[in-house]
């Protein structure tokens, strides 16, 4: 029996355990979506925009550990959704974006929205492919999403062309995927593990320095159970707070330009620094020439391109981190067990925890909001327990630092890209895949509105997501920057001109409140957290609330500006 590669498609998707499916329609597409009706199997998500679309499969992904996957149009639906794959491809997160193409027989001849997806993407993506023959349909999907999941994650682009969904053929599934110039290192060197376990029996002043890679490989057990083992303290980065519980006694907090204090003197005062499934970004390393100067390195990762990017290392590991770690623990246990590793860590930990007690992450409270005020009222009423999701800005790194994460894949946000409208549609995947969920978008009032129109999204499929502004009325990091760095040359900043946002609200069928005094704050979001509605609260916080410490561009960690 012969099939269209739309209904193909469709199944494809079944079989690689999609369940939901996040998109807008169009021309090109309009045969998928014919079709879809005829799959109950796939929920179908009508987002407002094309880039709501990726960023809600890229937050159903995150929050999951599924691989997740949108569909979109031709043209400008497609370049639409170019910022959300650039978003997942920095912050490594497996999807499979769809895309539309005008029939093959058109391609190249600028027909009616028409691009060259498959170029413009291929920047940006793990991989892309661009479907000509529907045979191949099913094993291209297969290999579409084989690749975005394995290895170090990604998002891949299938590009659809008008007659290949048209077109009929037999289904043939490839149960097995065998890619011949694909193939991942999982298993670690079993020298490079006993290097690294020789290297932390020297050691005197260790750190454990935790990414996104921990929480990928879903090894944020396997590190907290090694790390307190080894009475080894650990510090994060923005995409690694969660794999390590920030209420144990070892944890340093973040680290790099906005990082704790204790977080980047320890990392500048160690003598081995364990990297595990971080990329060394810029934000984390700050000067490079006077990162961690006093430490060896050891460097874990899935892809052997990012080590040795931008930092030197010792003791290069490729390989999953979280059998990486289970390595390094087994060898401990069966080599090392009479250590006493509490004593050998006993000088160094009194070190840190003076730095935390010297230095703790705070603010001047006076008769506004702080932001941070808000932030740990979130925390309190959750008490941990939510999904929180934030736009990019001041309020994100405020979130980073005074929202206690416990556990992995309950942050949601654009570390690499630093995506503006990013959280909100994010958070609309996340509670698609925990309808049960808590789930809270931390943002500021110039990064909501920058997919705002998703609120339609969120009321039409009645979910809980509760929207938390931080509403200073500019763009609080720009102007913190302009302060500190341009001489308090305040240019294009203010947003004064901005909406009633609780009005916005309640004309798209959501919850508005709003918040001005700090003896609201409580009442207020506990009310609203406690809705079953989709509701938005807008906190009018402290105007010039500044996020500190600070290290200036070219600075080292250890030179923070301080409160």
């Amino acid at each position: 029996m012969e099939h269209t590669g739309a209904w193909i498609l469709l199944e494809s998707l079944r079989r690689e355990g999609v369940e939901t499916l996040f998109g807008y329609p169009g021309g090109a597409v309009i045969d998928i979506y014919d079709e879809l009706p005829r799959h109950p199997e796939l929920r179908h998500v009508l987002v407002r925009h094309e880039q709501g679309a990726v960023h809600a499969a890229d937050g159903y992904a995150r929050a999951s550990g599924k691989t997740g996957a949108c569909l979109v149009t031709s043209g400008p639906g497609a370049t639409n959704a170019v910022t959300g794959i650039a978003t997942a491809y920095c912050d490594s997160i497996p999807l499979v974006v769809l895309t539309g193409q005008v029939p093959t027989a058109l391609i190249g001849n600028d027909a009616f929205q028409e691009v060259d997806i498959v170029g413009i993407t291929r920047p940006c993506t793990k991989h892309n492919f661009l479907v000509k023959d529907v045979d191949k349909l099913a094993l291209i999907i297969r290999r579409a999403f084989y690749l975005a999941r394995s290895g170090r994650p990604g998002p891949v682009l299938v590009d659809l062309p008008k007659d290949i969904i048209q077109a009929r053929t037999k289904f043939v599934w490839p149960e097995e995927i065998e890619m011949r110039s694909y193939n991942p290192t999982y298993k670690p060197h079993i020298n490079q593990i006993k290097r690294t376990v020789g290297e932390l029996v020297k050691a005197r002043r260790p750190v454990f320095l935790t990414g996104g890679g921990v929480v990928m490989s879903n090894a944020a057990s396997e590190l907290t159970e090694l790390a307190r083992k080894l009475h080894v303290p650990v510090a994060g980065s923005l995409m690694g707070l969660g794999s390590f519980p920030a209420t144990d006694p070892l944890w340093l907090g973040m680290v790099g330009m906005h990082g704790a204090y204790a977080a980047n003197m320890s990392i500048n005062h160690a003598d081995l620094l364990v990297c595990v499934g971080a990329r060394f970004d810029d934000r984390v390393t700050g000067k490079i020439s006077a990162f961690a100067p006093g430490a060896r390195i050891v460097h874990i990762d899935i892809d052997p391109t990012s080590i040795r990017k931008n930092v030197q290392v010792d003791v290069p590991v490729v390989g999953d981190c979280r059998l990486s770690l289970q390595g390094m623990r087994e060898i401990c246990d069966a080599k090392f067990a009479g250590e006493d590793w509490a004593a050998k860590h006993a000088d160094w930990l009194t070190s840190v925890r003076s730095w935390k007690a010297s230095k703790p992450l705070t603010y001047q409270k006076n008769g506004n909001i702080k932001p941070q005020q808000v932030v740990e009222a979130l925390f309190e009423i959750t008490g941990g327990e939510a999904i929180i999701a934030t736009e990019v800005g001041q309020h994100q790194m405020w979130t980073a630092q005074f929202y206690t994460f416990t556990r992995p894949r309950t942050l949601l946000t654009s570390g690499g890209l630093g995506t503006m409208g990013f959280g909100f549609p994010a958070a609309i995947g996340a509670q698609m895949a925990f309808p049960d969920k808590k789930v809270v978008v931390i943002a500021g009032d110039g990064s909501i509105q920058m997919n705002i129109q998703e609120l339609a999204t969120a009321v039409v499929n009645r979910l809980p997501v509760k929207v938390v502004i931080l509403n200073n009325r500019h763009l609080g990091m720009v102007r913190q920057w302009q302060e500190l760095f341009y001489n308090s040359n305040y240019v294009a900043t203010n947003m004064e001109a901005q909406p009633d946002f609780v009005k916005l609200a309640e004309a798209y069928g959501a919850e508005g409140y709003r918040i001005v005094e700090g003896g609201e704050l409580q009442p207020v979001l506990r009310k609203a957290l406690a809705s079953s509605a989709t509701a938005l609260i807008d906190v009018v916080v402290e105007r010039e609330e500044n996020v500190y410490p600070i290290v200036p561009a070219g600075a080292a960690l250890d030179e923070m500006l301080l409160l």
